[in-house]
């Protein structure tokens, strides 16, 4: 690294504040987001759906965690052109390898609630 800033050499350290990884990490690790990835785990879904599904979201936020996942690669959002328009949003690879973990993490999360009870 130079005095100037980085070096071009890539990045590829979440802990570093240059790393390209850090935006999809703060994105996946956002509550909404992280819901949204595990809803959409279960398959696709359209926009009412996922906003039944992930309880307390406002419209505001979920349009933000959709559009935040899909910048990052997450998802892919199908645009139907039928009398109403149909918007679908389904996992990426990446996106459902990552929902794939956090499903672990939630499994996880909610058995030491079930254990505690």
């Amino acid at each position: 690294m130079t005095p100037e800033g980085p070096s071009q050499a890539l990045v590829a350290n979440v802990f570093a504040r240059d790393c390209e990884s850090r935006a999809a990490f703060e994105h996946v690790t956002s509550k909404w987001s992280s819901l949204v990835l595990l809803a959409l785990g279960e398959g696709p879904h359209r926009f009412g759906q996922l906003r039944r599904k992930v309880d307390g979201v406002s419209e505001k936020m979920l349009s933000q965690a959709l559009r935040g996942l899909e910048a990052e690669g997450m998802l892919i959002r199908s645009a139907r052109s039928t009398a109403p328009p149909r918007v679908d949003y389904e996992l990426t690879e990446l996106g459902s390898d990552v929902a794939a973990r956090l499903r672990q993490l939630a499994d996880l999360l909610e058995a030491a609630v079930d254990a505690r009870s």
